[in-house]
C-alpha cells in the first residue's frame, strides 16, 4: 500500500500541465533547463513530464498584454507643454531570459522598466518634434520609430546619452548573462530584447494640453469672441441707425411732399370753387344775396343765448319779410 501511495505521488509530482495561451519552462536546481544544443526548453500547453522533486515548473504568460501609461507631461521643440495619454502592447519573446532578467518572470517588474525607457524614448523624440507635427500625419511616423527603437534600442550612430532606464535594462542583461555564462543569444542592452520582450504596438491615446495652457487658451478665445462680439454689434448699431435715419428722412419727405401736394390741390380746388361761385352768382345776383343772408343768419343764430338789437327796417332781416316787401328789395 506504501508503495502504491508513493508511486502515485511521484507520478503526480512527475507531470505538469501547461495551460493555453502560456508558455513552460522548467528549472534544476533554479537553472533553466536546457536541451543538447544548449538552448532553454520551453514547453508549449499540454501535459509533460519533469523529474519530480528536483525540476520545478515556471508558467509564463504567452499572450500578448496591454500596459497603461500615466498621463505624463512632456515638452515639444516649440517648448510648448503637452499631456499624453498612452499604451504599449507587449509578449514575452524569449521565456527564459524574461523568467531570469525579471527575477522570476515579475511582471510588475518587467513593466515598471518598460515604462521607464518608453517615457525616456517618448520624451526624447517628442523634444524634436513641433505640436503640428505630433498631432498630424507624423504621429504614425512616431508610433513606429518609438516601437522599433524599444524592440532594437539605440545604435552606435544615435547621439541620445543612456538614461537611468537603459542603465536599469542594460544590469538586467548582464545578470542573465551571468547566470547562464554566456549562453544566451547576444542582443543590445539597450532594448526590450534585454529583457526577453517584444513590443507588439505602441499607440497615443491621447494629447492635452495643461490645465493651466487650457484654461489660458480658453480666456484668449473666449475675450477673442467677446470683441469680435462686440464689434459687430457695434457695427450692427450703426447700420441700425443709418437705416432708422433714412426711413425717418423718407418718412419726412413723404409727408412733406403729401402736405405740399394736398395744399396744392386744395388751393386749386378752392379757386375753381371761388371761381364757380363767381361764375354763378354773377348770373344771379338776388340768388346769390340770397345765399349769402341765409348763410349770415345761421352764423348769427347758432347760439342759444343771443341777443340781437336791430332796426327791423335793416337790410339785413330783408329776407324775413313778406315775399312782396322782399321781392321790392334791391341790393
Amino acid at each position: 500500500m506504501f508503495l502504491v501511495v508513493l508511486v502515485l505521488v511521484v507520478l503526480y509530482a512527475s507531470l505538469f500541465v501547461v495551460q493555453e495561451g502560456q508558455r513552460g519552462i522548467v528549472l534544476r536546481f533554479g537553472k533553466v533547463l536546457r536541451d543538447s544544443n544548449k538552448k532553454p526548453l520551453i514547453y508549449n500547453p499540454g501535459l509533460h513530464v519533469k523529474i519530480p522533486f528536483i525540476e520545478m515548473l515556471k508558467n509564463l504568460d504567452a499572450r500578448i498584454q496591454t500596459m497603461e501609461n500615466q498621463a505624463d507631461r512632456f515638452v515639444t521643440m516649440e517648448k510648448k507643454d503637452l499631456i499624453v495619454d498612452s499604451y504599449i502592447k507587449w509578449q514575452i519573446s524569449d521565456f527564459s531570459r524574461y523568467y531570469l532578467a525579471t527575477d522570476g518572470g515579475d511582471v510588475l517588474q518587467a513593466e515598471v522598466l518598460m515604462k521607464r525607457k518608453f517615457s525616456d524614448r517618448l520624451r526624447s523624440e517628442l523634444g524634436r518634434m513641433d505640436v503640428k507635427g505630433i498631432v498630424t500625419d507624423s504621429r504614425n511616423r512616431l508610433m513606429t520609430d518609438l516601437r522599433e527603437a524599444l524592440n532594437n534600442g539605440t545604435s552606435g550612430d544615435d547621439k541620445t546619452q543612456a538614461t537611468a532606464a537603459d542603465n536599469a535594462i542594460a544590469s538586467a542583461a548582464a545578470r542573465v548573462e551571468r547566470e547562464t555564462n554566456g549562453l544566451q543569444q547576444a542582443v543590445n542592452p539597450n532594448s526590450m530584447a534585454a529583457l526577453g520582450i517584444k513590443v507588439v504596438d505602441v499607440r497615443i491615446k491621447q494629447i492635452n494640453l495643461p490645465t493651466e495652457v487650457s484654461d489660458a487658451i480658453y480666456q484668449r478665445m473666449r475675450a477673442e469672441r467677446e470683441a469680435v462680439a462686440r464689434r459687430h454689434r457695434s457695427q450692427g448699431q450703426e447700420e441700425a441707425e443709418k437705416l432708422r435715419a433714412a426711413a425717418d428722412y423718407e418718412v419726412t419727405y413723404t409727408l412733406a411732399e403729401a402736405e405740399r401736394q394736398a395744399l396744392i390741390t386744395r388751393g386749386e380746388a378752392d379757386a375753381q370753387t371761388a371761381q364757380l361761385y363767381s361764375e354763378a352768382f354773377s348770373k344771379e345776383p338776388l340768388f346769390y344775396n340770397f345765399i349769402r343772408s341765409l348763410r349770415a343768419y345761421e352764423n348769427s343764430f347758432n347760439g342759444h343765448n343771443d341777443v340781437m338789437v336791430l332796426n327791423q327796417e335793416d337790410d339785413f332781416f330783408r329776407f324775413m319779410k313778406s315775399p312782396e316787401d322782399t321781392v321790392a328789395i334791391r341790393p
